[in-house]
């Protein structure tokens, strides 16, 4: 019965990444490439000054804290066992067009937090936002931003949060102590509990923790990678090679597209970096800035440190082991196998260290975005006593997760982050014409020698807002 349900599942994805979401992303991210005249990387040094920046009002969310959120729920176990099952059922080339897939879409990423900024709801804690207002504030079509907000509610609350908790469980397999019956159990039930807990604090509690654990976590696998390509530096020259000439083997990727690299590259690297998915503006509109346009560049650096610097780390580390990639190794025993042979006995624990703090930071960001959409339906902040059933149902989720199947787990993950792309890009499309306007709205102020600062008026926005009057 499983097998016939994860073949189904399969045959979805299979169908709107080869048909839909590959022409989709990457027509609408070179669209914005160009649109915004190549932002991401003309405005690099902003970046850098707008994460640094203070909130405007004592108790704001900062910039950085609002990135911390987006990338505790890009950084996580898709960085890991994501990149893994790429290179070993894709092959190398995979991370090239990992590469491609984020670079592309950062302008993406741009757009939409912009956009979150601009059309952000004034809320008792501060501000709120995400694709479900600026659909229905900016399309006027409340029926469209309530299917979004369902769809952010399944694919991060159930798809993601199973797989994180699979992919979290399945790096102790290769332990004597695993048990294939009891193990995934106790792990599962162990981190439903722990999240929960996190949970009862509310979103404060989370911007706290994740802008604690995820630079430290991300600095020290990003040292580590370093240390393991140092070692096996003879290796990089074949092991560029290998990216590149497998990336461009068009014979061997149109013989069987759909278990190509490049598909396998688009999945895992859209699965990491979410760009243009419509889950990072809804950490992005919480935060207190003085300009959309800072939240917007700021969410590009989270596309850069997830796909960059962490994907790029997993993936290096693995190919300078000298361990080859094999469909029988998929996920977590290639990961822990090169490690083991590049690092000895600290290698396994190192990368299980690491998914656990991977695994806790994902989860709890996944759950901030499931909070967001709940509110959205719901037309307000949900009373606490109905968020401890929220976060106990949740939890239950992230237990049921660690005992399942992986590949029917990647594939129910896949179908729901499409179908919030297949959503949110084209309505980007649409409203990109306001971010636009709100980035040169910047730029000029830039020029002119002011800290730039928004005001709806200058972009001729029609919509009413909380904010920017």
């Amino acid at each position: 019965m499983l097998e016939t349900i994860n073949s189904i599942v399969a045959s979805v994805s299979d169908f709107m990444y080869t048909y839909l979401l590959i022409i989709i992303l990457v027509a609408g991210g070179f669209i914005f490439t160009v649109a915004t005249r190549f932002a991401p990387f003309r405005l690099f040094k902003q970046q850098i000054k707008a994460v640094m920046e203070k909130p405007k009002e004592k108790n704001g969310v900062s910039s950085f804290q609002a990135l911390m959120v987006s990338t505790a729920s890009r950084v996580g176990t898709g960085n890991i066992i994501g990149v893994s099952t790429a290179l070993c059922m894709g092959g190398f080339g995979s991370v090239f067009w990992m590469w491609v897939i984020a670079i592309i879409g950062s302008a993406s990423a741009f757009i939409e937090s912009t956009l979150a900024q601009i059309y952000k709801k004034k809320g008792p804690d501060g501000s709120y936002g995400g694709p479900a207002y600026y659909i229905e504030t900016g399309l006027k079509c409340k029926p469209l931003a309530i299917v979004f907000s369902i769809l952010l509610i399944f694919t991060y609350g159930v798809g993601f949060n199973m797989l994180a908790s699979y992919n979290l469980q399945s790096t102790f397999s290769t332990y004597e102590f695993y048990n294939t019956t009891y193990t995934p159990l106790m792990i599962g039930l162990i981190v439903a509990v722990v999240v929960c807990y996190c949970l009862l604090g509310g979103g404060k509690r989370i911007e706290k923790v994740t802008s604690v654990l995820v630079p430290v976590m991300g600095l020290a696998y990003i040292l580590v990678a370093l240390v393991i390509v140092f070692l096996n530096l003879p290796l990089l020259p074949d092991v560029f090679e290998k990216i590149f000439s497998e990336a461009f083997d068009f014979e061997a990727i149109f013989g069987g597209f759909t278990g190509s690299c490049v598909m396998f590259g688009i999945k895992r690297g859209l699965f990491s970096n979410e760009a243009g998915v419509g889950s990072a503006p809804n950490a992005s509109a919480s935060a207190d800035v003085q300009h959309p346009v800072k939240q917007g560049l700021v969410q590009v650096l989270s596309v850069f440190i997830d796909t960059v610097l962490v994907c790029s780390a997993t993936a290096f580390m693995c190919m300078c082991s000298g361990v080859e990639a094999t469909k029988e190794l998929s996920g977590a025993p290639y990961v822990q196998l090169a490690l083991k042979t590049a690092l000895g006995d600290f290698g396994p624990i190192f990368i299980t260290v690491a998914m656990v703090f991977f695994a806790f930071t994902t989860l709890i960001g996944n759950l901030y975005y499931v909070d967001k959409g709940i509110a959205h339906i719901i037309g307000r902040v949900p009373s606490k006593k109905y968020m401890l059933l929220v976060h106990i149902v949740f939890s239950l989720y992230i237990l049921c997760g660690s005992m399942l199947n992986a590949d029917l787990l990647w594939n129910v993950s896949d179908i729901l982050m499409g179908g919030m792309a297949i959503i949110n890009i084209p309505v980007i499309l649409i409203l990109s014409k306001y971010a636009l306007r709100a980035l040169r709205d910047y730029e000029k102020q830039r020029k002119e020698g002011k800290e730039p600062v928004f005001k709806a008026k200058n972009i001729n926005l029609p919509d009413k807002v909380d904010y920017w009057d």
